[in-house]
């Protein structure tokens, strides 16, 4: 599958993995909004609708690559796009910026994330495998990928995700 990144601008250009990947000719990266692909997913937090595996006829991935403090800033912008915009379900990041978070991904993660859900295994696994810490966020999150690529619909995932963020806020059995 295609993928884009749009790059704000905003990241440290010797850690931002949308910029590892473009060098490394495994995406292709946009600095002007109107070169985001029509046909493309449009992946933000801020969407309406989760990916789902329902959402595999889609001719490529894009990836909003800016700060995660200034996403607002492009809040009214990207709405008014008019691309399939879709948000990632519950996951764990495992850069070294933010090991550990839920959603806080990086661009990477978030195009590994969502090949493994659209059915490109393989894809996503060879996004990750440009990063020390990539074999950490496939095996620390397998659990749910594996059920996100199953789910029938949005819906579900979204389901699934309410059960796997409930499940990871329960205190630990003593």
């Amino acid at each position: 599958m295609k993928l884009y990144a749009y790059d704000a601008g905003q990241c440290d250009p010797k850690r931002c993995t949308a910029r590892k990947l473009a060098r490394a000719g495994l995406i292709e990266s946009v600095n002007a909004i109107r070169r985001i692909p029509y046909g493309t997913i449009l992946l933000i937090p801020i969407a309406d609708k989760a990916l789902s595996p329902r959402d595999r006829d889609a001719k490529s991935i894009t990836v909003f690559d800016c700060s995660w403090n200034k996403l607002t800033d492009f809040e009214a912008i990207i709405m008014g796009l008019k691309r399939k915009k879709r948000a990632l379900p519950y996951l764990i990041a495992s850069n070294p910026t933010n090991y550990g978070r839920p959603f806080i991904l990086s661009s990477a993660e978030a195009f590994a994330a969502a090949l493994f859900i659209l059915g490109e295994q393989e894809q996503s696994k060879a996004i990750m495998s440009r990063f020390k810490w990539g074999a950490e966020f496939l095996r620390l999150n397998e659990e749910m990928l594996l059920a996100y690529s199953r789910a029938k619909d949005s819906r579900e995932v979204v389901e699934l995700q309410s059960r796997f963020m409930n499940r990871s806020q329960r205190p630990p059995r003593l």
